[in-house]
């Protein structure tokens, strides 16, 4: 399969696997991807002992105006361009399932595919304001969550609303590998390494660099 995947095809996949898989499920609007992205996938798929990471392209976040936001199509084509790994699947499922909001596409996910054991992707800078995303608290409860550091964001992080309320269901980093295996609310921060790659400074940038003009992580 290459770095592209729809939905159904997706599908397929787990169901002709023999054991239940660990995928990774990393959302945004990836207007545009970059290699911040890149790098958490593969610290996921190491650190979580993961068998794939799936980039959630969404249609249109809630959270961010349309304004600015390039087509699905600009930037799923560019996320393929980038991800460039086998483990890595650039995906339109939210497109495919209809979903706007984490939680749904959460939900339609285990629903459909009972068979896969999902644990959720975000940066540091996500923790620190998922409390404005819809039904936030649902999602800790849906799903085991890996949030991975990311520079001068670890304070307003950890401090967080988020990590507050959910200051006991936080695992040691280092049981990271059995994350999938927890029952939710169920989550770990992950400090190695660091990535400063930010959307917003590459569109402030005027363009988007060519994947192929950057050093691959």
């Amino acid at each position: 399969m290459t770095a592209r995947a729809s939905y159904r095809e997706l599908s397929r996949l787990l169901a002709g696997s023999r054991r239940r898989p660990r995928i990774g499920l990393l959302g945004g609007s990836f207007n545009p991807a970059h290699y911040g992205h890149r790098a958490i996938s593969l610290r996921a798929l190491d650190r979580l002992r993961l068998d794939a990471v799936w980039w959630l392209v969404s249609p249109q976040n809630p959270l961010k105006k349309s304004a600015g936001m390039a087509p699905l199509a600009t930037r799923l084509a560019y996320a393929r361009g980038l991800a460039r790994h086998r483990k890595i699947r650039v995906t339109d499922i939210e497109h495919a399932l209809g979903t706007r909001y984490s939680i749904d596409t959460v939900r339609r996910l285990q629903a459909r595919l009972p068979h896969a054991r999902f644990v959720w992707l975000m940066g540091a800078d996500n923790l620190a304001q998922v409390s404005q995303w819809r039904n936030w608290q649902g999602l800790f409860k849906a799903v085991p969550i890996a949030i991975f550091d990311r520079p001068s964001y670890a304070v307003r992080a950890l401090f967080s609303l988020a990590a507050s309320r959910f200051a006991v269901s936080r695992r040691p980093a280092r049981v990271a590998d059995r994350l999938v295996a927890f029952s939710p609310p169920a989550w770990v921060y992950v400090r190695a390494g660091s990535y400063r790659h930010s959307a917003t400074d590459i569109r402030a940038s005027g363009a988007w660099p060519s994947p192929g003009a950057a050093k691959v992580i």
